[in-house]
């Protein structure tokens, strides 16, 4: 599942991006499980909307935080890592909700893995381990939220209404 087929360079900082909406539509329209990491369980930040948004859609979202591992979220058990994550089942793909300074561990782990597509929320970018992860092949999404992306690109015909 490799998705990335045109990315681009944008300018001095140098992020690479996945480019296409059809490029992010068949990336969402081929994953089943998502890692998310850093959710909140505060229903006014982001991370915790973006996770409910995706249980809605029909993904099998799975929420990780460490500080909050043991807890239920909207009746999903809290994991303590991506690790944790895959020792229950294949992952598709990971949610970045992170400070970008942790991007490189996440990077490693999800090569470490073998999980196959990364997603890095609003702001959270890193050009080394961005490189790093498309480099290994992993499919990439950079500085994006699904809960944008999909009604967007569902407007567009190229995800399903749900």
């Amino acid at each position: 599942m490799r998705f990335l087929i045109n990315a681009r360079h944008s300018g001095a900082n140098s992020t690479l991006r996945l480019d296409s909406d059809k490029q992010i539509a068949d990336l969402l329209n081929a994953v089943k499980r998502i890692a998310v990491l850093g959710v909140s369980a505060r229903p006014e930040r982001p991370s915790h909307q973006v996770f409910q948004f995706l249980l809605e859609q029909g993904y099998d979202a799975i929420p990780v935080n460490p500080q909050l591992a043991g807890e239920t979220l909207l009746g999903k058990p809290v994991l303590e890592s991506i690790s944790a994550a895959t020792a229950e089942g294949p992952v598709d793909m990971v949610d970045v909700f992170r400070d970008s300074r942790f991007l490189p561990e996440v990077t490693e782990d999800v090569l470490r893995l073998g999980i196959k597509a990364l997603w890095t929320q609003l702001d959270v970018t890193h050009p080394e381990a961005e490189q790093t992860a498309l480099e290994a092949g992993v499919s990439l999404v950079v500085d994006r939220c699904p809960a944008i992306e999909v009604p967007r690109l569902q407007r567009l015909g190229l995800m399903p209404a749900v």
